[in-house]
């Protein structure tokens, strides 16, 4: 018998096994996004493939566990040879990120041998330690299990530990790694703590000696899976004993095909809810990674305390396992089919969650609707699985191989469940119905579990078989007792869901749906205000929408009128396709490459915004990609006069990858002799902290970086950081030159009013010109975005938080119109490089820029004695007949 604190060593070794496998997998779903791009697919790409591994090394090192001389020492091994196949990850990603967009040129027209070019690379990264870490259980609970009938105690236990672990790792890849050590060093210490494992485990297996080889007398467990029910074999401890068991799982009185057939749809169903559930949870939340890691650990957790569970209830030997599993599976069915009104409940209809709170309010706002929703009905779907070890009791095969089975048969479930919710259920039944659906899987198994079960005889007597009619009045009980299961699912099909919301409208504003979509990515809503369409995704992130109008076709207007001759143009991000379409207002523009993430984003636009985009969907030189905007540009050689990359939530997971370092660099790549980097930034989502880390990056990898303002809004505005290979001086007649030209295309203006002259058309522009960003050093000190630092996709969530209860500023109002001054000041007009071509007339509009945003904001706040003041200074700046020219999408594109 080991010592206590032998297994106590043994089993925070486990858990520290648990821990580093989480932030494996969590650091290699982010390492392939940034690889394939941040889809549904490439996610459903790198989870399918990581739970291969972990399924086929169940199975094959299960079958191999009684045949090492110690399973402790191989558990060790393979700990070692997870960290060495994981240290492989940094010299094949580095070849892959260049091998891609090769392979991409060669079959990226074929949709099927793209796809089989990326798993081919995900298997080489990913399979081989999944693989291994499939191994892990089996030669454990090998080593662990000492008698036949602790095979369920201990297994649960040991599985309770891992995932407990795993938990952990999610926190910590969430919360705390990537921020105190950044993704590198946090995968190193990860591989640290695997070596860690199995020298300490091959350590303790040499001073366990000779009680270490648990395969000198294996515990027999599970019958083999050929064994039909009926009939009768002998293991070695039946011989011993002279007694025979009843074919079946153990002694449980289940057929062996039943006991695989509820692991696997108890897998299935397990990592479907939670697929579901993660879905409801980004309508509710600001889906950084931080709440990402919060629900996924809270998942893990509720499965470590399903396993608690099935560890007390195997303990209890007076009470059949059949009726232990059938009331599991009514209380996971339950579970389930009440977690839609539960959800909806504890989120107030989709209400946003922690709406005013700072950040730790927010944390535990989130954390206290995450332990209603998921830790509480977690625990019953997490303890089926391991339950089933108790009915694999008393069979013939040893511990490791029972584990490992299990376990290959349940992830294999699991690998088909999270396919099946995000690609076939969510966009077939949405997420309410859809959990109603797998809810009804747990009756449909307590069905067959009561059809199935045979009588359980006494130790050494075979099961009474009766004959004739009397085993059909026999079946009777069994058939009455699986009516209600059979009801259950007919109900549970049939449930009305139609009064839980699936978007929260606003009615007072006039919202009402006009389409909703929920596919793989995202739910997307089109919504009508009036005559005006607007598009939201995750209920609560509007893409924009035709009351905007202005605002962002100026997005496209804008960098057009800085470039000479632009005949290509790429867009990363389309939302509503208002700014992409505002591109092809220009003749000479030849190539329009769009790149938008969602899939549904595309297809709504297409159907609901043709009459603002400029036909955007018809134009023959345009081309749409329903992909991720930093890998469409990464993998394509082809070059661009202007690249503008759209606005984005800085807080969403994924969207700090569009500031990085790596990604500007690749930008800069991709860019023609004289082309133009447009990155567009609300002011109104970020801090000085975001706004300088992302501004000092591109300056880090452009020539210079200008800052251009997107609107001249009193309070809530957009700018544009503009990046050139070369600095150069603007020609400062190029914007009125451009835009007479597009006015020239327009034909002949309707009403009294003249053109605007060039220049006016001139002041129009420069008023809009913030700063320039290289030469006044402003952000200097701010830190590097890097996609091993990832500065902004960490920060920007608890800026939001800590804005909304004024622990932080915004860049709006009097922030921003103090950047704009500081910007101002550091580099005046008149001394900035950029603006050495101006005359007096030029550096008087970009003076008139900064005053007109002063006395709009001082307006709005009711100060007009100031706000008098700065628009004197206006006119004073401005030519007389551009005092009404303050937005140039206004001006080029009405009569379009």
């Amino acid at each position: 018998m080991l010592d206590r604190w032998r297994r106590l060593t043994l089993l925070a070794l486990f858990f520290c096994s648990g821990f580093a496998a989480l932030v494996y997998q969590v650091l290699w779903v982010r390492e392939v996004g940034l690889l394939f791009g941040s889809t549904a697919q490439a996610a459903a790409l790198t989870i399918a493939i990581f739970f291969a591994g972990i399924a086929l090394g169940g199975w094959w090192w299960g079958r191999r566990a009684t045949r090492t001389r110690s399973a402790l020492r191989a558990f060790g091994l393979i700990e070692v040879a997870v960290a060495v196949t994981a240290l492989g990850h940094f010299v094949l990603v580095d070849a892959y990120h260049t091998l891609y967009p090769v392979l991409y040129g060669l079959v990226g027209h074929v949709p099927a041998l793209d796809t089989a070019v990326k798993a081919a690379i995900a298997v080489s990264l990913l399979f081989p330690p999944a693989f291994l870490m499939g191994g892990t259980l089996p030669l454990m609970g090998q080593h662990l299990v000492r008698r036949p009938d602790r095979l369920a105690v201990t297994g649960s236990a040991l599985y309770g530990v891992n995932t407990a672990g795993s938990a952990a790792g999610a926190f910590a890849a969430g919360f705390v790694l990537p921020v105190a050590l950044g993704f590198r060093n946090a995968y190193l210490l990860a591989v640290g703590i695997d070596v860690a494992v199995g020298l300490g485990a091959i350590l303790l297996a040499r001073r366990t000696g000779a009680r270490a080889t648990s395969a000198a007398a294996p515990a027999p467990v599970i019958p083999s899976g050929a064994v039909t029910p009926g009939t009768a074999i002998t293991t070695g401890a039946a011989k011993a004993t002279g007694s025979a068991r009843p074919a079946g799982a153990g002694g449980s009185g289940l057929p062996a095909t039943v006991v695989w057939t509820v692991a696997f749809v108890s897998g299935f169903a397990t990592l479907a809810v939670e697929v579901v559930w993660t879905r409801l949870f980004a309508q509710v939340l600001q889906n950084s990674v931080y709440t990402y890691s919060l629900v996924l650990g809270t998942f893990l957790l509720a499965l470590a305390g399903g396993a608690a569970a099935a560890n007390g209830l195997s303990r209890l030997r007076r009470v059949e396992p059949v009726t232990v599993l059938s009331g599991l599976l009514v209380a996971a069915g339950v579970a389930v089919a009440s977690s839609p009104w539960v959800f909806h409940d504890a989120t107030g209809g989709l209400a946003y969650v922690g709406a005013d709170a700072g950040w730790w309010g927010y944390v535990g706002a989130v954390a206290g609707v995450a332990a209603v929703t998921v830790l509480l009905p977690g625990i019953a779907l997490g303890a089926v699985l391991p339950f089933l070890l108790r009915t694999l009791e008393g069979g013939g095969r040893p511990a490791g191989e029972a584990m490992g089975r299990l376990v290959a048969v349940n992830t294999t479930g699991a690998i088909a469940g999270s396919l099946a919710a995000g690609f076939v259920l969510l966009p077939a039944f949405g997420a309410w119905r859809s959990l109603l659906v797998l809810a009804a899987a747990y009756p449909a198994l307590l069905a067959v579990v009561v059809l199935t079960r045979s009588p359980v005889a006494p130790a050494g007597a075979a099961p009474p078989t009766p004959p004739g009619a009397d085993r059909v009045r026999a079946s009777l009980p069994r058939f009455a007792a699986a009516l209600p299961a059979t009801a259950g699912v007919v109900a549970l099909l049939l449930a009305d869901t139609a009064h839980l919301h699936q978007i929260r409208l606003r009615p007072a504003s006039g919202e009402r749906l006009v389409e909703l979509r929920e596919g793989p990515q995202a739910t997307v809503a089109v919504v009508g205000r009036g005559r005006d369409r607007l598009i939201r995704v995750d209920n609560y992130y509007t893409l924009g929408g035709s009351r905007g109008l202005d605002s962002e076709q100026n997005q496209s207007v804008i960098p057009l009128l800085l470039h000479p001759e632009p005949r290509s143009v790429f867009h990363l991000g389309m939302g509503t396709g208002i700014t992409a379409g505002a591109t092809l207002a220009w003749p000479e523009v030849e190539r329009v490459q769009v790149c938008e993430l969602v899939g549904d984003v595309v297809r709504l636009a297409r159907a609901h915004f043709g009459r603002w985009v400029h036909g955007l969907f018809e134009d023959e030189r345009v081309t749409i990609h329903a992909e991720d905007g930093r890998t469409c540009l990464r993998r394509s050689a082809d070059r661009y006069d202007l690249i503008i990359s759209d606005l984005f939530t800085p807080w969403k997971a994924g969207t700090g990858n569009l500031y990085t370092l790596e990604h500007f660099r690749t930008a800069r790549s991709r860019l023609e002799p004289g082309g133009l980097f447009v990155q567009w930034i609300p002011l109104y989502q970020v801090s000085e902290l975001e706004l300088g880390s992302i501004a000092r990056t591109m300056d880090a990898v452009f020539g210079e970086v200008t800052m251009w303002r997107g609107d001249l809004f009193a309070s809530r505005s957009i700018v544009a950081l503009v990046g050139t290979v070369d600095a150069e001086p603007l020609d400062p007649a190029l914007p009125a030159r451009r835009a007479a030209r597009l006015l020239a295309e327009a034909g002949p203006r309707t009403g009294p009013a003249p053109p605007p002259s060039p220049a006016e058309l001139e002041a129009m522009v420069l008023r809009l010109y913030a700063g320039n960003v290289t030469a006044s050093g402003v952000f200097a000190g701010a830190p590097l975005n890097t996609d091993t630092r990832p500065v902004v996709e960490y920060e920007a969530p608890r800026t939001h938080r800590r804005a909304r209860v004024g622990e932080v500023d915004l860049v709006v109002g009097a922030a921003r119109d103090a950047l704009f001054r500081r910007l101002a000041e550091a580099t005046p007009p008149a001394v900035d490089p950029y603006l050495a071509r101006l005359d007096a007339t030029g550096l008087a509009a970009v003076r008139a820029g900064l005053h007109y945003v002063q006395h709009a904001r001082l307006t709005a706040e009711g100060d007009r004695e100031a706000a008098t003041g700065h628009h004197r200074e206006f006119v004073r700046n401005s030519p007389p007949g551009s005092i009404e020219l303050l937005s140039p999408a206004r001006v080029l594109l009405a009569t379009r």
